[in-house]
């Protein structure tokens, strides 16, 4: 009579895995965000917003016309004008405190849509080199290259880097010394070297070095030599679980592996810190709202680093980015460390968050 069990495991209906991520949302971060969680999942269901990223290495300077005959605008030079503005209108204040432009690179130009504007880019097309004229990325993913602020020949890692936007960012600034870009993945690294192909001109790829090693190991092969360091984890992707079942992680093959992703980062975190030089700076950043993937992942690097490793970590305040881009993007206020970019119908780019940590 138990010859023909029941396999549960074959007949009980499979939940989407979308489902079980809107699930989990729903009851995380209805606590965290409160009054604010449900126009944010109403953001993260609805089509993402792009920005273009202008390619400064393709020829025609018509592409930028061409973006703002559209009713597009560089949101990195409004907000840079803006600051300005406000600075010249306080002069007395401006004395004593440092330009927030200052700390912003100008030649990451990144076009953007009004708020409110769901208006589409068109497929970037190559120029005569056959190199594409912009990049389309989500907006705010610029935020962490932004922040990372690239001095004339810094050398700089980007040890998570495919699929290749903030690599390509960092390109954008003209400033890197030398840049190191990593992905643990080779199908990815794959791609990030696609992207080089069709946005950089070869004597610039000839100063980026690509690699395929597990970032947890980087103080083993070059510690302790980067000026800056971006560390953009792997995470939730809240947008993508929440819409796409494809490669999702909350599938119920993946838990275990979702469980661990704060160790995860957390080893990746702490090994940007120590490829980074005395006085060097890093910059962490995922595309989650999840304040353990966030916030906690840094306090708790921060405690390691001076624990484990005798390192002061200094986390830099960048309220100023809230006020700099306020106007294309929604903020979080409540963040105990760092900047966190929320969905909005309005501007609906992120989410991101993004954190500076300088080494002391």
């Amino acid at each position: 009579r138990h010859r023909h069990k029941e396999k549960w495991a074959t007949t009980a209906p499979r939940i989407p895995s979308t489902r079980l991520a809107l699930h989990h949302f729903d009851m995380n971060y209805s606590l965290h965000l409160s009054d604010l969680w449900p126009s944010v999942r109403a953001g993260l269901l609805c089509e993402q917003k792009y920005g273009a990223l202008l390619n400064n290495f393709s020829v025609p300077e018509d592409v930028a016309q061409e973006l703002e005959l559209l009713n597009a605008t560089d949101f990195v030079s409004k907000a840079l004008q803006k600051a300005q503005q406000s600075q010249q209108e306080t002069m007395t204040q401006a004395e004593t405190s440092p330009p927030f432009h200052a700390s912003i690179s100008p030649r990451i130009k990144c076009y953007t849509f009004p708020r409110g504007d769901i208006t589409r880019f068109h497929p970037a097309r190559p120029d005569t080199l056959g190199l594409l004229g912009y990049y389309l990325m989500d907006a705010a993913s610029l935020l962490p290259v932004l922040a990372l602020n690239v001095q004339q020949d810094d050398i700089v890692l980007d040890l998570c880097a495919a699929p290749g936007g903030k690599t390509l960012a960092l390109l954008q600034t003209g400033l890197c010394g030398h840049l190191a870009a990593n992905d643990v993945s080779n199908s990815r690294t794959k791609r990030l070297y696609q992207i080089l192909q069709s946005y950089v001109p070869k004597e610039v790829r000839e100063t980026v070095s690509v690699t395929s090693y597990d970032g947890r190991n980087w103080m083993e092969v070059e510690g302790g030599t980067f000026h800056k360091v971006l560390v953009d984890v792997p995470c939730t992707t809240d947008r993508h679980s929440a819409m796409e079942e494809e490669n999702n992680i909350f599938h119920k093959r993946r838990t275990k592996e979702r469980q661990m992703l704060p160790m995860l980062q957390l080893q990746l975190l702490m090994a940007g810190i120590l490829a980074t030089k005395p006085g060097g700076e890093v910059v962490y950043s995922t595309c989650s709202l999840s304040p353990l993937q966030n916030e906690c992942v840094i306090e708790r690097a921060v405690e390691i680093a001076e624990t484990q490793f005798n390192i002061n970590i200094h986390v830099e305040d960048l309220s100023h980015f809230r006020t700099l881009f306020q106007d294309t993007f929604s903020f979080f206020s409540d963040c105990r460390l760092g900047e966190l970019v929320l969905p909005h119908l309005t501007a609906n780019f992120g989410p991101m968050y993004f954190c500076k940590l300088r080494r002391m």
